[in-house]
């Protein structure tokens, strides 16, 4: 099997159609995305809020939660995760040091906001002060495999003619993608399609009454190549639900233990899902003893047929391949400038005067 590319800017290069991207919020929802074939995938905030903390996407959540994540569902899957960082958690030079942490952890892009108030992300920033944190995320990634997301919260009711302008000169920056993140009309898309240039993502398609807000090739067709989507975490909260209730009424698992899963496996453990016998064969290279992977001495079923099983080595690949990129880059994009320093906090020379120029 050929080994799978961590690279959202390579993926989104070679690819012919729009890249669909579910949002995921910790590894097991990560992993029921691989599996079933998503070739990307986005990480929500709201729902690293709810998994992580059980709280709301309130501004409850900070760049550590979202830091320690992202570096776990990285370093243990095969496909390319893209990272929702708010509004960067602070000024330019907060916005810096995040995106340095973020591609760190191995993010394989960030998004961006231009949110004045991250409680219900309803203001914006002035356009500067937004342009001003652009710069700074720029800076961070220059050099690396990850790419900027940039996102305005400009409603398309009111604003989208504002929105449209920031995410413009957001391109015109250097932002390798924009995003109008609420869009849920496919005559405001054209308009963005048509006011802004390169890569686009559609947010969070959903579906009213059966009937799809833009489909994958519609915005395809539009330039919208990337587009995300929530399910994960309705999907998982629906699953324990139903089994916890069922069990419940019994006071036992007989539900859980008896009932057939979307793979085909029974039994009161998600185990088989992640693999465990690839773990073993992986030892036994170092110690050349092969082992059978039990639970409580227990044979863990095989891996299930009809689902993607990537090999070990990608999905262990270290996340710090995020740096030297070699893969294309967008048309016009300027090489790292010398000097630069990725172990420390030192900027590009370009970048330390542009900053200081903008915080003046």
């Amino acid at each position: 099997m050929a080994r799978k590319s961590k690279s959202l800017r390579k993926l989104l290069h070679e690819s012919t159609q729009c890249v669909m991207a579910p949002c995921v919020y910790d590894c097991a929802s990560a992993r029921a995305v691989e599996m079933v074939g998503f070739p990307a995938m986005m990480l929500s905030g709201g729902e690293v809020s709810i998994a992580m903390n059980g709280v709301i996407d309130y501004g409850f959540t900070n760049l550590t939660d979202l830091e320690w994540i992202t570096s776990r569902i990285s370093q243990t899957s095969g496909i390319p995760l893209a990272a929702d960082i708010e509004d960067g958690f602070g000024g330019p030079i907060a916005v810096y040091r995040s995106a340095r942490r973020m591609v760190m952890a191995g993010a394989k892009a960030i998004q961006l906001e231009d949110a004045g108030d991250m409680e219900e992300s309803t203001e914006l920033l002035p356009r500067e002060k937004y342009y001003e944190k652009v710069r700074a995320a720029l800076a961070a990634l220059d050099g690396t495999d990850c790419i900027l997301i940039a996102r305005t919260n400009a409603d398309p009711a009111t604003q989208l003619d504002e929105g449209i302008e920031r995410m413009r000169r957001a391109h015109e920056l250097g932002a390798e993608m924009t995003t109008v993140v609420k869009l849920t009309k496919i005559e405001d898309a054209r308009r963005v399609a048509k006011g802004v240039p390169g890569w686009k993502m559609y947010p969070d398609v959903a579906t009213w009454n059966g009937v799809p807000e833009i489909t994958a090739e519609e915005c395809y067709a539009l330039g919208f190549n990337f587009l995300t989507t929530h399910y994960t975490l309705k999907a998982a909260m629906d699953g324990m639900l139903e089994h916890g209730k069922r069990n419940f009424a019994e006071q036992g698992v007989s539900y859980t233990c008896m009932k057939e899963d979307a793979t085909g496996i029974k039994g009161m453990s998600a185990t088989p899902l992640f693999d465990p016998q690839s773990y073993m064969e992986l030892q036994s290279r170092f110690g050349g003893q092969r082992k059978e992977y039990t639970i409580v001495g227990n044979k863990v079923e095989e891996f299930p047929a009809g689902f993607v099983r990537t090999p070990i080595d990608d999905r262990l690949q270290a996340s710090r391949m995020n740096t030297g990129a070699t893969t294309p880059r967008r048309p016009g994009h300027r090489p790292r400038a010398a000097g630069w320093r990725c172990c420390c906090w030192r900027l590009p020379a370009s970048s330390r005067n542009g900053i200081a120029r903008s915080s003046t």
